[in-house]
């Protein structure tokens, strides 16, 4: 076991380091797309963690969590367009509303199981994708261009390719470290307790619900973070970012990684978009080659890539 502890270390190390030092490669190598492509992973593979936390150690099974992508870029976008620039408001702005909505959702959804749960909060994701299409003063369907990044004052240059690598990189890192503790601390093993056995957490006097709640909170409001820096990433929101095709590929990246490993959706997010990447160089239909290489890893890597490691491992 050892082994496959110390195994799992390794590889993490080494894409930390490899994600630290990466905008070193970049300037040497003269190779800016590499910066930008990672900028776009490192995001995506905030929002996949937060997705972890209720999927992975809480056995929720969200269909909806890329509406909290939209939410938090919307958030910023709409106040882009109204004049209001700042990231100390845009940002909080962000989480609120993110985080009011994952309220309003896992209060409803939590009353219910299975499939049950999935259906709810697909419609609710489906229903934030139509109220933002319909927002015609926002662009509507065609989405809504942001022509300033956000600002902090002269804090960080958010329109410097390596500062918002970095700045996105430290939310990554930062929401890792949240979710470690978390999932570490006494509340984090009652709503592990609650995703083994929720009858038995009950009996012993645990209000289940009410623990699922607030991870399903924290995890909407971590995944409206990663909205954020993806509007100011793209310099552009749409309604196509929230539907329930961008939730299926979180869910991909975390099952990829590894579900219930802490730096699994990482792994997966890397994995999962850089095949999108060079698979979409040779055919416009890279997707059809991308399901059966994602449906062979999941069949034969149980647990993932992190789950894969540890097996090789003790082999």
């Amino acid at each position: 076991m050892k082994l496959a502890i110390n195994a799992r270390n390794v590889v993490v190390a080494l894409v930390a380091f490899g994600l630290l030092l990466l905008p070193a490669y970049s300037a040497l190598s003269g190779n800016i797309f590499i910066l930008t492509l990672f900028t776009r992973i490192v995001i995506f593979a905030l929002a996949a963690a937060s997705l972890n936390l209720i999927m992975g150690y809480g056995g929720m099974m969200s269909f909806g969590h890329a509406a909290y992508l939209g939410i938090g870029g919307y958030a910023v976008g709409i106040l882009a367009y109204e004049g209001i620039g700042s990231g100390f408001i845009q940002w909080p702005v962000a989480l609120a509303v993110s985080a009011l909505y994952a309220l309003v959702i896992g209060a409803l959804s939590l009353r219910t199981r299975g499939v049950y749960f999935i259906m709810i909060t697909l419609a609710f994701a489906q229903m934030a994708y139509y109220i933002a299409s319909g927002m015609s003063r926002y662009g509507g369907d065609d989405g809504l261009t942001i022509y300033k990044r956000s600002t902090f004052g002269g804090l960080i240059d958010m329109s410097n390719r390596v500062q918002f690598y970095y700045l996105c990189l430290a939310c990554l890192f930062g929401g890792l470290y949240l979710i470690w503790r978390i999932i570490n601390s006494r509340f984090g093993m009652v709503v592990q307790g609650v995703r083994s056995n929720e009858q038995r957490m009950q009996a012993i006097g645990y209000h289940a619900n009410r623990y699922r709640l607030v991870c399903f909170v924290i995890s909407g409001t971590i995944c409206g973070l990663a909205g954020a820096l993806l509007a100011n990433n793209t310099d552009f929101v749409s309604p196509a970012g929230m539907y329930w095709t961008r939730s299926g590929e979180l869910m991909v990246m975390v099952v990829l990684g590894g579900m219930g490993s802490l730096f699994g959706p990482v792994i997966g997010t890397i994995v999962f978009l850089l095949l999108e990447e060079l698979l979409s160089q040779f055919t416009e239909y890279w997707a059809l080659i991308m399901g059966p290489l994602l449906l062979l890893i999941v069949l034969f890597a149980r647990g993932g890539i992190m789950g894969l490691l540890g097996r090789l491992s003790r082999g």
